[in-house]
């Protein structure tokens, strides 16, 4: 990858073309430039007159955000290796693109947002027909805010037919839309009807869950099941969004939108992120609800570090990922208890895990070994994987997958895609599950999925 002084966007391009004409392919750029704080829920709502497929991240414990807008370039894969196979796109890419980028800011240039389906050998693709298996896109337009500081990465496929002139009106045109288009109000979806999907048949399955695993066929298995709701018209994405960050302060908050169709959350779970080859994965699972007040929520936080059932289900994840880091870590740390991590709903088990990423590994190959954890699929991993592919009622999709971004400078940060919603025009399917272990009650788990459906019906309508 070439960093170089940024010359005029016309030169930038215009050697982009003589480039493709001489060497025979399309020539992928990148130019930088930090702009005006720009808010990026307004961008992210004038962006749906530029495309429709529009991205968004949110970090969570730290003031970073990004909106991509269209595609410069997506990386597919369907391939039992697919993490692999789009590591080798994304490193060809590198190779060949010309990064015009002074500020070397993370999450700037050339950037992949997006995520990867829970279970490759899902085969019923409703409602999810609209996402790939597993798809990273480097957006077109990508507004990236750190701090009170914003930067606008325009990345660009040139071809050798590409007229110069054309391409210039064109981004500034678009440009002008993101940064400066007229907005209407925005306004919070109104929530018509509700329908639980099969809530009794979800019972049963969670009670011949704990029978299989007494039977020792497994150690423990993630079951989650759907809610379906309607609105009285279309969603608007930018103001669920701009709400979830708002109300979901120490969540990740991603959108993912392809064809009109969005894919979007507020998780607490972060899976792995490295930046300059610092390691922080998150063990989190282990669920109680808060509590009115101070104190009722210091006594429900106590009932869920001593709970057997929450501490027996967050080790199986703390050993898992333990084992996974390890493998292609050094000075891995792990405190040797959890602690309670307060959201705005839910009180979780949490335990944090520091590793220094050994040279030769990746973050995608850190994403591939934990996915799935045990908090999202079970233990062992592949029988319960299975165990949910014959037995649960919906298709997770990108539920429950990893979803997040990598950039050019080997930074980059990927969540467990939970506390989420596809949203299709004005309908909206809503997951939630639970980790079922040999004691597992079912109207428990039933309520505690009922309280993980709260951070986004909260946005989507209100309470039920």
């Amino acid at each position: 990858m070439l960093h170089i002084k940024v010359p005029q966007l016309e030169e930038i391009v215009e050697g982009a073309i003589s480039q493709a004409a001489l060497q025979g392919e399309p020539q992928l750029i990148s130019v930088v430039n930090e702009i005006d704080y720009t808010s990026p829920y307004a961008f992210l709502d004038r962006a749906q007159a530029v495309d429709q497929h529009r991205l968004f991240w949110r970090s969570a414990g730290e003031d970073f955000a990004m909106v991509g807008v269209g595609a410069a370039h997506r990386i597919l894969s369907t391939d039992s290796h697919r993490f692999r196979e789009i590591e080798s796109v994304w490193n060809e890419l590198q190779k060949k693109a010309r990064v015009y980028d002074p500020s070397h800011v993370k999450g700037t240039g050339l950037v992949a947002l997006g995520g990867f389906s829970f279970d490759t050998n899902q085969s019923d693709l409703t409602p999810w027909e609209s996402f790939p298996d597993s798809q990273m896109t480097i957006p077109a337009y990508l507004l990236t805010n750190k701090g009170t500081k914003s930067y606008l990465s325009t990345n660009l496929l040139i071809f050798e037919e590409d007229h110069k002139q054309q391409i210039i009106h064109q981004i500034n045109e678009q440009q002008h839309q993101l940064l400066h288009g007229d907005r209407q109000e925005l306004k919070l979806p109104n929530r018509t009807s509700s329908m639980e999907m099969e809530a009794e048949k979800w019972k049963q399955s969670i009670k011949q869950a704990t029978d299989d695993i007494k039977k020792g066929k497994l150690g423990k298995v993630v079951l989650a099941r759907e809610l379906r709701v309607k609105f009285n018209a279309p969603v608007e994405l930018a103001a669920v969004v701009e709400e979830l960050c708002e109300t979901q302060s120490n969540s990740y908050v991603f959108a993912f939108e392809n064809g009109g169709d969005h894919f979007i959350g507020a998780t607490p779970e972060r899976l792995v992120r490295v930046e300059k080859q610092e390691l922080i994965s998150t063990c989190l699972a282990g669920t109680i609800p808060r509590g009115k007040d101070e104190e009722e929520d210091h006594i429900l936080g106590q009932r869920l570090l001593n709970d057997p059932k929450n501490r027996q289900e967050h080790d199986f994840v703390v050993q898992m990922i333990r084992e996974a880091v390890e493998a292609c870590c050094y000075n891995v740390e792990i405190p040797s208890a959890p602690v309670v991590y307060p959201l705005r709903n839910l009180q979780h088990l949490y335990t944090p895990v520091t590793a220094t990423l050994e040279n030769g590994y990746t973050l995608l190959d850190v994403v591939e070994r934990l996915h799935p954890t045990p908090a999202l699929g079970g233990m062992p991993q592949k029988q319960s994987v299975d165990y949910i592919r014959k037995n649960e009622a919906l298709n997770r999709g990108w539920y429950a997958g990893p979803i997040g971004w990598f950039d050019g400078h080997n930074n980059g940060e990927f969540a467990v895609a939970i506390r989420s919603a596809l949203i299709q025009g004005d309908e909206a399917s809503l997951f939630a599950g639970c980790g079922v272990v040999e004691d597992s009650d079912p109207e428990a788990e039933y309520e505690e999925t009922a309280v993980k459906l709260k951070p986004m019906l909260s946005v989507l309508g209100g309470s039920l």
